[in-house]
């Protein structure tokens, strides 16, 4: 598809109402290139226009497949194109040399033009777009790697592409009816655009298009209909460009917060920015303060001399022509031309006085190209324009940075832009919000008495970070009474009811929320988990079921659903339920301790082996996980590792008997009795009624000659529930 910038030339524009358009009010954006056949051209090379798009024959993936291994994780990656689609498959190899937990996954779209990197999509069945792990990254003449946040010892989850992302890298996709409000799953409805077009800049086009094809219209009228950025103030065209280049950061602070009650895509560059978003930023001197991030031009060149000195003269396009962009020696000869129509007078004569390098290249040494802190694998521009360039080496590899809550920026937070914010009230709630601390929130939400529920919703879970479940009930309870079908408010408020001890109410909130939103993979999940934990299993399966048909990648509801399984006997359905789990989420540690457990009790500890040792890779003080991966080293006969697990599990849990009970074992085994006589007792210590402690127990002292303390174990084991255990203690007391 060809897009097309209408002419930044055409004279008196006019802006146009503020109102959130309507999808009537936007043309294909394929008529433009039918005025505009020039700008078309050279607008369909750039970034903008390539931003998203179906895969085509790829330069990427010739030859088929390309083939990667990412060493942390232990997992192979290959993309290839058959039958004219695009597919990108993930596997890793078992104990016996084979593939194993392999998935395949369709790539529908391409997300980056590639001049930087290209993100695959899968576009899932119920239209939400989930991100592939394997990227195509155009550094170094191209290469593959995992995609941000990817570069761990372990397989993230399935990520969902957020409105946020969309918004920034294509035109406006349609939104169905409930998906809208914040926190809600991210769908997009039918066909999806390709590529940012036109009206972002422009706005909506339909009233141009029909101005130009009316009979007899003049060219004031056809200007008129459309908005021309060109002729906005300096402060507002910028706004053009910060609605998608004034990231703050990537981390987990809200760099923007999107007025409640706008739409996800209904940002009209007719009106001002700070009408749709709202962006925050770190406190002055935090240690984010001289971050690179991808998504910087626009923050860092507000921070230029340059920038600030120029009183709002200096614009995005002062340097940059949105419908075209040079290359090689012309972009060089372009942007050198740039800086010296301010600085040429003052660089001759830097020059001539020796104190300035001969070399004609201003943006190579003062806006120095650099390694990005968030997109590892990525180099570019850097708009913070200096007078000299940073020390060090900028384009030396970096290391992911993976945010944990025990590291997360717990400063205070600022307004960014608009930089002097209009006095309304409903701002000082905002920045509440973005603060995230729940009284600050509570206190402007009773000042201010807010309409929107999504004030409510983000006071409860601001209760609920800090442990105040009965707190977050009351905030969110007023969410849901003032939009009783927010899956999002009845979502959070089950969450809170379970957490404050109400588990009744919160399956009320749960059996009224999937009435209204019967579609809703994750509040079918909410309620299948919290039937499970009432001891209602006969009613949690079906919603389990419901919300992985919904959802196939919900790894969660398989694993629950798997565990619902093996209680009832299905050993080989429960098994089929964890590897549908696993293909999800290859590292879902529920899943993988619960597999291996069953390829245990199966016989099969080799593969058995392999799962628990993930397991315990992804839930290091999972005691039951650490004893059952014993008792499978023990039947592989390696004693030695069987033992360090043992020992580990008591660490992990010292109040496990089983964990105590098991390592006596291993203890026993290594001719250590005394040692495993005190695992012994201190499992029946801990489990009174534990017949098999306790028949381990009267072997140990039977062995010592104390056969008045054996008699006592052995009588507590006859009375264990388990026939056999009965059996046994039987035998020996005779």
């Amino acid at each position: 598809m060809v897009f097309a910038a209408v002419l930044s030339l055409l004279a008196g524009s006019v802006i146009l109402s503020a109102q959130t358009p309507a999808e009537s009010d936007y043309a294909d954006p394929a008529t433009c290139a039918q005025c505009h056949p020039k700008i078309a051209a050279t607008y369909a090379r750039t970034g903008m226009a390539r931003s998203f798009y179906r895969p085509a024959t790829l330069p990427d993936l010739s030859p088929s497949p390309a083939r990667y291994f990412h060493e942390p994780s232990g997992t192979w990656y290959s993309m290839e194109q058959r039958g004219g689609e695009t597919w990108q498959r993930r596997w890793r190899i078992g104990p016996d040399g084979k593939e194993i937990d392999v998935a395949e996954t369709r790539a529908d779209y391409v997300m980056g033009s590639g001049n930087h990197v290209r993100t695959y999509l899968n576009k899932t069945a119920r239209g939400t777009l989930v991100e592939l792990p394997l990227a195509w990254y155009a550094e170094k003449g191209g290469f593959w790697a995992m995609n941000p946040g990817h570069d761990r010892p372990y397989a993230l989850p399935p990520r969902t592409v957020a409105y946020e992302c969309m918004f920034c890298h294509n035109a406006y996709p349609k939104v169905p009816a409930g998906h809208a409000e914040p926190g809600s799953e991210p769908v997009y409805a039918g066909a999806l655009p390709e590529g940012i077009d036109c009206q972002r800049c422009h706005g909506p086009g339909a009233k141009h298009v029909q101005a130009a094809g009316k009979a007899g219209a003049n060219a004031a009228e056809i200007r008129q209909a459309i908005l021309n950025p060109a002729r906005l103030t300096k402060d507002r065209q910028m706004e053009v460009c910060y609605q998608c280049h004034l990231e703050t950061t990537s981390q987990a602070l809200p760099h923007s917060i999107q007025r409640y009650g706008r739409e996800p895509f209904s940002y009209n560059p007719a009106e001002p920015l700070g009408n749709f978003l709202l962006f925050f930023d770190h406190a002055p001197g935090s240690k984010y303060e001289n971050d690179f991030e991808i998504a910087h031009s626009a923050y860092r060149l507000r921070k230029s001399k340059c920038f600030l000195d120029s009183k709002s003269a200096m614009t995005c396009t002062t340097c940059h022509d949105p419908h075209d962009v040079p290359h090689g020696d012309a972009a060089l000869q372009h942007y050198n031309g740039v800086c010296q129509s301010c600085h040429g007078a003052a660089f001759r004569q830097r020059i001539s006085a020796g104190k300035h390098t001969a070399e004609d290249n201003c943006v190579g040494c003062h806006m120095p190209k650099r390694r990005t802190m968030d997109v590892v694998h990525v180099v570019m521009t850097d708009h913070y324009i200096q007078r000299r360039p940073p020390a060090g080496d900028l384009l030396a590899p970096l290391a992911e940075r993976h945010e944990t809550p025990a590291d997360q920026y717990r400063g205070a937070v600022v307004p960014y832009y608009p930089p002097a914010t209009p006095a309304r009230p409903e701002n000082s709630l905002y920045a509440a919000v973005a603060q995230g601390r729940a009284a600050r929130l509570a206190a402007e939400i009773a000042k201010q008495k807010p309409s929107r529920p999504e004030f409510y919703v983000e006071l409860g879970l601001a209760w609920l970070a800090e442990n105040r479940p009965r707190e977050a009930v009351t905030a969110l309870e007023e969410a849901v009474r003032r939009e009783p079908r927010s899956p999002v408010a009845q979502l959070d408020l089950a969450e809170a009811l379970t957490r404050a001890g109400q588990p009744a109410r919160a399956l009320d909130v749960l059996n009224r929320a999937v009435k209204s939103n019967p579609e809703d993979a994750l509040l079918w999940y909410q309620l299948g988990l919290s039937l499970s934990n009432a001891d209602r299993p006969d009613e949690a399966f079906p919603a389990l079921q419901k919300a992985v048909s919904l959802d196939p990648l919900l790894a969660e509801a398989w694993s629950l659903q798997g565990t619902s399984l093996a209680s009832h006997g299905q050993m080989e359905n429960a098994e089929t339920a964890f590897r549908a789990a696993l293909r999800a989420e290859p590292d879902h540690a529920e899943s993988l301790g619960n597999l291996a457990h069953l390829l245990s009790a199966a016989g099969d500890l080799p593969q058995a082996e392999y799962y628990f040792a993930r397991a315990i890779r992804m839930k290091p003080d999972d005691a039951e996980v650490r004893v059952n991966y014993a008792v499978t080293l023990a039947g592989l006969n390696r004693p030695e590792e069987a033992l360090q697990q043992a020992e580990a599990a008591v660490k992990a849990d010292p109040k496990s008997p089983d964990a105590h009970n098991f390592l006596g074992t291993l203890l026993a085994r290594g001719n250590q009795p005394d040692a495993a006589l005190r695992e012994f007792l201190a499992a029946t210590s801990l489990r009174p009624d534990f017949g098999l402690a306790h028949l381990n127990a009267a072997a140990i002292l039977a062995s010592k000659g104390d056969t008045a303390a054996a008699r006592t174990h052995l009588e507590q084991a006859a009375r264990d529930a388990d026939e056999k255990i009965r059996q046994r203690a039987l035998r020996q007391l005779r």
